[in-house]
This record gives C-alpha cells, sequence and structure tokens, in this order.
C-alpha cells in the first residue's frame, strides 16, 4: 500500500526540544532501562538495602560505576516518598529532565527505515499508566514513534516510565501543539491514518494496515475528538463479545498495533524489527 500524496512542505520545528523537570524513575526495569540507554541523563541512584534482588542489585551497581554515577543508601521511607507510593522495588533514579523527540526528527528518521513508518499518535490521554502501558507496545510492537499533543494529556513522568517498564527510554515520543496538523504533515509525508473508534462499522482486520500508517487512539470515555476524527482517513472498531461497550485506551492500542505487525509479518515468534 503506497499512498499517493502531494510532497511535505516540511514540518514546522516549533519550539525547541522540550525538556521536563528533573524526575524520579523507579523500579528494577525501569532504572535499568535508563542506565542501558542513558546513562548520562542519570544524576544520582537512591537504593534500600535488603530490598533490591542481588541479581538486579548487581547490573544496577555495576552500571552505576561504569557511569561514575553516586549511588546513596537510604531508608525505605524515602524511597517511597520519591515514587510517591509507587511499587519502587528498592531502587530509584533521579533523572534529568526527559528529552521529547522533534516531530519533524522523527519523520525523517522513519522514512530512512527499512520498515514502512508505524506510528502511534494519541488524543488526550491523561491516565499515565494507559500512557505508559500504550509506549510499552508500541516499542514491542515496532512502532517508530508516539505523538501526543502539549496540552490536555500527562507528559512523561516516573508512573509513565514504570507503566511502561523502561520502554521510555528507547521509543521516541514527540510532543506538537496541533495533533491535526501533525496528522495533515504524516498524510503529506505518505502515511494513511486509522482511528480507532467503537462507532464504526470496519472491524480492524478488514482493513490494510501493512503499510504507512499511524493508529490515533483517544482518551479513556471521550475516544478520539471529532475535530481530530475528520482529519483521519478511516475508522476502525475492535469488534467485541461481551457487554461492555469499550475497551481500555491502552489495550486498544496494543491491539491494533499487534494487527498491524501481523500484517506486516513482524508479529511472529522469533521475528525481529
Amino acid at each position: 500500500m503506497v499512498r499517493q500524496r502531494p510532497s511535505s512542505r516540511g514540518s514546522e520545528r516549533g519550539a525547541e526540544r522540550e525538556r521536563a523537570e528533573q524526575r524520579y524513575v523507579y523500579g528494577v526495569n525501569p532504572v535499568l532501562e535508563s542506565l542501558r540507554a542513558h546513562a548520562q541523563r542519570v544524576e544520582r541512584l537512591f537504593i534500600t538495602e535488603g530490598q533490591l534482588a542481588a541479581k538486579a542489585a548487581a547490573e544496577i551497581l555495576s552500571r552505576a560505576r561504569e557511569a561514575g554515577l553516586r549511588v546513596e543508601r537510604v531508608p525505605r521511607e524515602r524511597l517511597a516518598a520519591m515514587a510517591e507510593g509507587g511499587v519502587h522495588q528498592g531502587v530509584v533514579a533521579e533523572l534529568r529532565g526527559f528529552e521529547y523527540a522533534e516531530f519533524s526528527d522523527l519523520l525523517e528518521s522513519a522514512a530512512q527505515s527499512e520498515q514502512p513508518p508505524l506510528w502511534v499518535v494519541l488524543d488526550g490521554i491523561q491516565d499515565p499508566h494507559n500512557f505508559g502501558a500504550i509506549i510499552r507496545s508500541a516499542h514491542a510492537l515496532g512502532a517508530h514513534g508516539v505523538v501526543i499533543a502539549k496540552d490536555r494529556a500527562v507528559p512523561v513522568t516516573g508512573v509513565v516510565a514504570k507503566a511502561s517498564a523502561g520502554a521510555v527510554e528507547h521509543c521516541p515520543i514527540a510532543r506538537v501543539v496541533n495533533l491535526s496538523r501533525a496528522l495533515e504533515e504524516l498524510k503529506e509525508a505518505g502515511v494513511w491514518i486509522a482511528a480507532a473508534d467503537p462507532h464504526s462499522k470496519v472491524p480492524l482486520w478488514s482493513a490494510r494496515l501493512d503499510g504507512p500508517l499511524a493508529v490515533v487512539v483517544g482518551a479513556e470515555g471521550a475516544g478520539v475528538r471529532p475535530g481530530v476524527l475528520e482529519h483521519c482517513d478511516f475508522r476502525l472498531q475492535i469488534p467485541m463479545l461481551g457487554q461492555v461497550g469499550s475497551l481500555n485506551a491502552s489495550v486498544s492500542a496494543a491491539i491494533l498495533l499487534y494487527e498491524a505487525a501481523r500484517q506486516r509479518g513482524s508479529a511472529r515468534p522469533g521475528a525481529t524489527k
């Protein structure tokens, strides 16, 4: 499936790469992924004696030494405060602010990929657990990046990093001022736009999802806003047998992404991106 579109006029770069305030990432997997992917962004590590599993502690402390990081042993109560009640598993990392990708850079990177571009565009996701779970699925199923709006959307936080199991360190995330404009830029780049819509009559498996594609998922309850739906090429329903009318946003995203990966031949045992 190749879309014929006018050539892109070039994306508006907008504000320079944004950086959020310093943040705490907690839990073994998120901390390890931070150290593996971007150790230079880690400022300090905090651990609690006796609570961190031996195998995890060995790798975390080894990587901390290699990066020249300061490690502080603190009471469990202090870790709990840093994690704001989240399950920290005995380790917390203090990181520099999360670096969002430039939207135009994501377009260029996807264009150079050997695989057809696959994007996840989120409209108004405000639950950090949903956001983190979507990032985890996006990374696992071969998406080239996630796009969110600067307003009316949760930013990347420690809770998001924990819910993503550290995938935030590997999956590019861009924030844009105008989501509708971003969709139009994707169209100009030859990408088809598919929205998750429980009111659609088109089941997701009947659509061609193996070409350049952006999957748009809306917030719990509200779904994709009408103004954003207008910029989508087609709307897909996830058929269900139960009495509940809709799925959790992160579950919907995962199902749509899996179907796209299946059609591309990447969702199979031993497959690689």
